[in-house]
C-alpha cells in the first residue's frame, strides 16, 4: 500500500510537484491569455466573473502553492504537494461516490503520451465496481483548429479511455493518440449518449478540455491540471468543476501511476 509519506516523496522526486518543469514564463503568458478570454487557454470554460492577470495569480497561489508576487516572473513553477495530496483525497471521494452509487462514467485525455495508464487504471477498477464505463461517439470525426489549421481527428477509445487520433494519411497505428486542448471531443461524446437516449455519465474523469468541457455542460468533473493552464481552477473557484489535482502534466507516463494506486486504494477500489 502507498502511504501518504511515500507519494509525497514521489511527487517531489518526480517533479510532479515541487519545482515542476513548468516555468513562470509559461504561466504567466497563460493567465494574460486567459484574463483576455482567448479560447485556446479556456478550453472550453465560458467563466462567469472577470479574472484578471493578478487575480488569476492570486487563484493559482491558493489553489497549487505558485508564487504570489507577480514581480516573480522568471524560473521554474512551484506546485505544493501538499495541495495536490489534498486534491488526489478530494478526487479518491468522487470515485468512491460513483462506485458506490454505480454511476456510468466517462474518462478522456488531452494527453494520452502522459496520461492514458492514469486514466485506464481508473477506468478498470470503476468497471468492476459496477460502473459502466462510456464510449459514446466511438470513430465521430471531430474537427479541430491547430496551430496549423483545420485539421480532422476521430474519436477514439483505449481501454475505455476518450482520445483523438489524426484521420489524416498520416497517422501512425503505434501512437497513442493526439494531444489536443479542445473541448470539441468531449462535447461530441455528451451530445452522442444524449441523442442515443443511452445513459449519461455520472462522473467525467479527464483533463484539459475533457474536464473543462464537461463541467462548463453541467457533469460533476475531476481530473489533472498543470499551473500553466488556469482553466480548471478557474472552473473550480467558479462551482464549474469539482476537483482539481495540481500537479505536472508532462513528466514520464509511468510517474502518474503511483498517483493512480493512491487513489484507487483511498477509494477502497483496489484490487
Amino acid at each position: 500500500m502507498l502511504t501518504t509519506a511515500a507519494l509525497r516523496a514521489h511527487l517531489l522526486t518526480a517533479r510532479l510537484a515541487g519545482v515542476v518543469g513548468t516555468t513562470r514564463e509559461e504561466s504567466l503568458r497563460s493567465y494574460r491569455l486567459f484574463a483576455a478570454r482567448d479560447p485556446r487557454v479556456l478550453i472550453g470554460l465560458d467563466p462567469e466573473w472577470v479574472w484578471g492577470e493578478r487575480k488569476l495569480i492570486a487563484l493559482m497561489a491558493d489553489r497549487c502553492g505558485v508564487s504570489a508576487d507577480p514581480g516573480h516572473v522568471s524560473g521554474h513553477d512551484v506546485i505544493d504537494p501538499e495541495r495536490t495530496l489534498a486534491a488526489l483525497d478530494a478526487c479518491a471521494e468522487r470515485l468512491a461516490s460513483a462506485a458506490r452509487r454505480r454511476v456510468p462514467v466517462l474518462l478522456g485525455t488531452g494527453h494520452p503520451h502522459r496520461l492514458l495508464g492514469f486514466y485506464a487504471a481508473l477506468a478498470d477498477a470503476l468497471s468492476a465496481a459496477g460502473c459502466a464505463v462510456l464510449t459514446p461517439a466511438h470513430g465521430r470525426c471531430v474537427d479541430i483548429t491547430t496551430r496549423f489549421g483545420l485539421r480532422t481527428y476521430n474519436l477514439d477509445y483505449v481501454r475505455g479511455v476518450g482520445l483523438v487520433r489524426d484521420a489524416g494519411p498520416e497517422r501512425s497505428g503505434g501512437e497513442p493518440g493526439a494531444h489536443t486542448h479542445s473541448p470539441l471531443p468531449v462535447r461530441v461524446a455528451l451530445t452522442a449518449a444524449a441523442e442515443a437516449g443511452g445513459p449519461l455519465p455520472g462522473l467525467v474523469i479527464g483533463d484539459h478540455g475533457w474536464l473543462c468541457g464537461a463541467g462548463q455542460l453541467g457533469f460533476e468533473a475531476v481530473g489533472p491540471a498543470d499551473v500553466n493552464d488556469p482553466a480548471p481552477f478557474v472552473g473550480q473557484a467558479e462551482g464549474a468543476v469539482s476537483v482539481v489535482v495540481p500537479l505536472d502534466d508532462g513528466v514520464r507516463a509511468g510517474d502518474y501511476l503511483p498517483l493512480t494506486r493512491y487513489v484507487l486504494n483511498r477509494a477502497c477500489l483496489s484490487r
